[in-house]
C-alpha cells in the first residue's frame, strides 16, 4: 500500500514539473523553471521508494503513461490543445495499457 502511495505522489509530480515545463516558456521564467527542476527531482525519488513494492515494467508504466494522459488533458483544457478524434483514442489505448498491465502484474 505505502509504494501505491509513494507512486502516486511521484506521478503527481511528475504531472506537476511537465507543467511548469509548459509554463517555464523554454526556461526562461525562473520560477516556473526552478518547480521543473524540483519536481522532477522529487517524482524520481520518490519512484524510486515506490519501486521498492512494485515491479519496475509495473510502476514504470502506470507513471508515465498516467502522466502523459494527465498531462495531454491537461494541455487541452487548460492550454487550449485541439483534442481531435485520433488523439483521444490513443490517450484511452494508453490507459487501456496501463490498467491492462496493472492487472497483469
Amino acid at each position: 500500500m505505502k509504494s501505491a502511495i509513494f507512486l502516486a505522489v511521484a506521478i503527481i509530480l511528475e504531472i506537476s514539473g511537465t507543467t511548469a515545463l509548459k509554463l517555464s516558456q523554454g526556461f526562461t521564467r525562473p520560477g516556473p523553471a526552478a518547480v521543473v527542476v524540483v519536481c522532477y527531482l522529487a517524482s524520481f525519488v520518490v519512484l524510486s521508494w515506490a519501486l521498492r513494492g512494485i515491479a519496475l515494467s509495473t510502476a514504470y508504466a502506470i507513471w508515465s503513461g498516467v502522466g502523459t494522459a494527465v498531462v495531454a488533458a491537461i494541455g487541452i483544457v487548460w492550454f487550449a490543445e485541439p483534442a481531435g478524434v485520433l488523439k483521444l483514442v490513443c490517450l484511452a489505448v494508453i490507459i487501456a495499457g496501463v490498467a491492462g498491465l496493472h492487472l497483469a502484474g
